[in-house]
Protein backbone atom coordinates (compact mmCIF):
# COMPACT_ATOMS: atom_id res chain seq x y z
CA UNK A 1 0.00 0.00 0.00
CA UNK A 2 1.24 3.65 -0.92
CA UNK A 3 2.06 5.58 2.49
CA UNK A 4 -0.17 8.44 1.27
CA UNK A 5 -3.05 5.77 1.78
CA UNK A 6 -2.56 4.73 5.21
CA UNK A 7 -4.17 7.48 6.55
CA UNK A 8 -7.44 5.97 5.38
CA UNK A 9 -6.31 2.52 7.55
CA UNK A 10 -5.40 4.36 10.20
CA UNK A 11 -8.42 6.40 10.79
CA UNK A 12 -10.45 3.50 10.41
CA UNK A 13 -9.09 1.26 12.75
CA UNK A 14 -7.97 3.93 15.26
CA UNK A 15 -9.85 2.10 17.63
CA UNK A 16 -8.30 -1.10 17.95
CA UNK A 17 -4.95 -1.59 20.22
CA UNK A 18 -3.28 -3.02 16.86
CA UNK A 19 -3.84 0.20 15.33
CA UNK A 20 -2.79 2.45 17.88
CA UNK A 21 0.66 0.54 18.48
CA UNK A 22 1.47 1.63 14.47
CA UNK A 23 0.69 5.74 15.14
CA UNK A 24 3.33 8.29 15.59
CA UNK A 25 2.51 9.36 18.57
CA UNK A 26 1.79 13.46 18.63
CA UNK A 27 3.37 15.67 20.98
CA UNK A 28 -0.01 16.86 22.76
CA UNK A 29 -2.90 14.38 23.53
CA UNK A 30 -6.13 15.49 21.21
CA UNK A 31 -9.53 14.07 22.76
CA UNK A 32 -13.00 13.56 20.84
CA UNK A 33 -13.26 12.54 17.09
CA UNK A 34 -11.61 15.33 15.92
CA UNK A 35 -8.79 14.76 17.65
CA UNK A 36 -8.49 11.03 16.52
CA UNK A 37 -8.56 12.60 13.16
CA UNK A 38 -6.30 14.98 13.55
CA UNK A 39 -3.80 12.24 15.49
CA UNK A 40 -3.92 9.72 12.38
CA UNK A 41 -3.52 12.83 10.12
CA UNK A 42 -0.12 13.44 11.81
CA UNK A 43 1.01 9.89 11.39
CA UNK A 44 0.95 9.68 8.23
CA UNK A 45 2.51 12.90 7.70
CA UNK A 46 4.51 12.64 10.06
CA UNK A 47 6.04 9.17 8.11
CA UNK A 48 6.11 10.62 5.06
CA UNK A 49 7.68 13.92 5.95
CA UNK A 50 4.97 16.42 4.73
CA UNK A 51 3.71 17.80 7.98
CA UNK A 52 4.84 21.43 7.09
CA UNK A 53 2.99 20.98 3.55
CA UNK A 54 -0.31 19.67 5.09
CA UNK A 55 -0.82 22.10 7.56
CA UNK A 56 0.15 24.96 4.98
CA UNK A 57 -2.87 22.97 3.16
CA UNK A 58 -5.19 22.97 5.81
CA UNK A 59 -4.56 26.55 7.33
CA UNK A 60 -5.61 27.65 3.49
CA UNK A 61 -8.65 24.97 3.55
CA UNK A 62 -9.91 26.49 6.71
CA UNK A 63 -9.70 30.07 5.58
CA UNK A 64 -11.81 29.07 2.20
CA UNK A 65 -14.26 27.28 4.30
CA UNK A 66 -14.49 30.73 6.65
CA UNK A 67 -14.39 32.59 3.66
CA UNK A 68 -16.44 30.63 0.84
CA UNK A 69 -20.04 30.16 1.29
CA UNK A 70 -20.11 27.83 -1.62
CA UNK A 71 -16.98 25.66 -0.12
CA UNK A 72 -18.81 25.90 3.35
CA UNK A 73 -22.16 25.10 1.92
CA UNK A 74 -20.34 21.69 -0.14
CA UNK A 75 -18.95 20.83 3.07
CA UNK A 76 -21.84 20.68 5.70
CA UNK A 77 -24.84 20.77 3.50
CA UNK A 78 -26.35 17.29 4.45
CA UNK A 79 -28.65 17.32 1.35
CA UNK A 80 -25.50 16.75 -1.31
CA UNK A 81 -24.64 12.99 -1.53
CA UNK A 82 -21.50 11.85 -0.54
CA UNK A 83 -20.35 10.54 -3.52
CA UNK A 84 -20.99 14.20 -5.09
CA UNK A 85 -19.16 16.02 -2.19
CA UNK A 86 -15.65 13.01 -2.96
CA UNK A 87 -15.82 14.11 -6.26
CA UNK A 88 -15.84 18.00 -6.36
CA UNK A 89 -13.67 17.83 -3.37
CA UNK A 90 -10.84 15.40 -5.51
CA UNK A 91 -11.22 17.93 -8.37
CA UNK A 92 -10.54 20.25 -5.70
CA UNK A 93 -7.29 18.40 -4.33
CA UNK A 94 -6.01 18.51 -8.22
CA UNK A 95 -6.23 21.54 -8.92
CA UNK A 96 -5.03 23.34 -5.99
CA UNK A 97 -1.99 20.40 -5.44
CA UNK A 98 -3.14 19.52 -2.01
CA UNK A 99 -0.48 16.94 -0.06
CA UNK A 100 -1.54 13.40 -1.05
CA UNK A 101 -2.16 12.63 2.77
CA UNK A 102 -4.72 16.06 3.04
CA UNK A 103 -6.38 15.02 -0.05
CA UNK A 104 -6.78 11.26 1.10
CA UNK A 105 -8.41 13.33 4.53
CA UNK A 106 -11.06 15.01 2.85
CA UNK A 107 -12.25 11.76 0.66
CA UNK A 108 -12.32 9.72 3.66
CA UNK A 109 -14.30 12.29 5.76
CA UNK A 110 -16.44 12.82 2.42
CA UNK A 111 -16.81 8.81 2.93
CA UNK A 112 -17.70 8.81 5.75
CA UNK A 113 -20.12 11.97 6.16
CA UNK A 114 -17.77 14.03 8.30
CA UNK A 115 -17.25 16.53 6.45
CA UNK A 116 -18.79 19.14 8.55
CA UNK A 117 -16.35 18.20 11.00
CA UNK A 118 -13.20 19.40 8.99
CA UNK A 119 -12.96 22.62 10.45
CA UNK A 120 -12.48 20.96 13.94
CA UNK A 121 -10.22 18.67 12.66
CA UNK A 122 -7.91 21.52 11.35
CA UNK A 123 -8.49 22.97 14.93
CA UNK A 124 -7.05 19.55 16.58
CA UNK A 125 -4.29 19.41 13.71
CA UNK A 126 -3.15 23.39 14.35
CA UNK A 127 -2.88 22.09 18.57
CA UNK A 128 -0.65 19.29 17.91
CA UNK A 129 1.75 21.26 15.24
CA UNK A 130 2.16 24.22 17.37
CA UNK A 131 2.98 21.25 20.34
CA UNK A 132 5.48 19.86 17.91
CA UNK A 133 7.40 23.68 17.34
CA UNK A 134 7.09 23.50 21.06
CA UNK A 135 4.38 26.28 21.15
CA UNK A 136 1.63 25.85 23.74
CA UNK A 137 -1.54 27.81 22.85
CA UNK A 138 -3.67 29.50 24.90
CA UNK A 139 -6.96 31.09 25.14
CA UNK A 140 -8.14 33.37 27.24
CA UNK A 141 -11.74 34.36 27.08
CA UNK A 142 -12.58 37.17 29.54
CA UNK A 143 -15.81 39.77 29.78
CA UNK A 144 -13.84 42.62 29.09
CA UNK A 145 -10.90 43.24 26.46
CA UNK A 146 -7.64 43.10 28.41
CA UNK A 147 -5.00 46.16 28.12
CA UNK A 148 -1.55 45.62 27.60
CA UNK A 149 -0.57 45.22 31.30
CA UNK A 150 -3.34 43.03 32.07
CA UNK A 151 -2.11 40.82 29.18
CA UNK A 152 1.65 40.86 30.06
CA UNK A 153 1.18 39.96 33.54
CA UNK A 154 -1.43 37.29 32.21
CA UNK A 155 1.55 35.97 29.96
CA UNK A 156 4.00 35.81 32.84
CA UNK A 157 1.72 33.89 35.45
CA UNK A 158 0.97 31.45 32.27
CA UNK A 159 4.73 30.91 31.40
CA UNK A 160 4.58 28.88 35.21
CA UNK A 161 2.97 26.02 33.06
CA UNK A 162 5.40 25.81 30.20
CA UNK A 163 8.86 23.56 29.80
CA UNK A 164 12.58 25.15 29.27
CA UNK A 165 12.21 24.76 25.49
CA UNK A 166 8.47 25.88 24.81
CA UNK A 167 6.99 29.58 24.45
CA UNK A 168 3.43 30.56 24.59
CA UNK A 169 1.08 31.76 21.71
CA UNK A 170 -1.79 33.32 23.36
CA UNK A 171 -5.24 34.19 22.36
CA UNK A 172 -7.27 36.71 23.54
CA UNK A 173 -10.99 36.79 23.04
CA UNK A 174 -14.01 38.74 24.46
CA UNK A 175 -17.45 37.02 25.90
CA UNK A 176 -19.65 39.51 28.11
CA UNK A 177 -21.92 36.82 28.97
CA UNK A 178 -19.23 35.69 31.43
CA UNK A 179 -20.04 38.90 33.70
CA UNK A 180 -16.30 39.02 35.11
CA UNK A 181 -13.24 36.63 35.41
CA UNK A 182 -12.15 34.71 32.92
CA UNK A 183 -12.01 31.32 31.17
CA UNK A 184 -8.51 29.56 30.44
CA UNK A 185 -7.08 26.93 27.84
CA UNK A 186 -3.79 26.18 27.61
CA UNK A 187 -2.89 22.86 25.68
CA UNK A 188 -5.08 20.07 26.67
CA UNK A 189 -6.11 22.09 29.94
CA UNK A 190 -9.12 23.85 30.48
CA UNK A 191 -9.84 26.40 33.48
CA UNK A 192 -13.24 28.13 34.19
CA UNK A 193 -12.84 31.09 36.50
CA UNK A 194 -15.54 33.25 35.60
CA UNK A 195 -18.26 34.66 37.31
CA UNK A 196 -20.95 33.33 35.25
CA UNK A 197 -19.77 30.13 36.15
CA UNK A 198 -19.70 30.59 39.62
CA UNK A 199 -23.11 31.80 39.63
CA UNK A 200 -24.55 28.43 37.99
CA UNK A 201 -22.46 26.58 40.48
CA UNK A 202 -24.45 27.74 43.36
CA UNK A 203 -28.03 28.26 41.26
CA UNK A 204 -27.39 24.49 40.80
CA UNK A 205 -27.19 23.90 44.91
CA UNK A 206 -29.85 26.33 45.43
CA UNK A 207 -32.44 24.91 42.83
CA UNK A 208 -30.78 21.06 43.86
CA UNK A 209 -34.18 19.65 45.63
CA UNK A 210 -33.43 18.30 49.47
Amino acid sequence: MAASGKLSVLARQLSTSSATAQLVKPPIQVFGLEGRYACALYSAASKTKVLDAVEKDLKGLQKQIRSDPKVRDLLINPTTKRNVKAAALKEVSNRVKLNAATGNLLALLAENGRLGRLDGIINAFSLIMAAERGEVVCEVVTAKPLDDAQRKQLEGALKAFLKPNQTIQLTAKVDTALIGGMVVSIGDKYVDMSVASKIKKYTDIITAPI
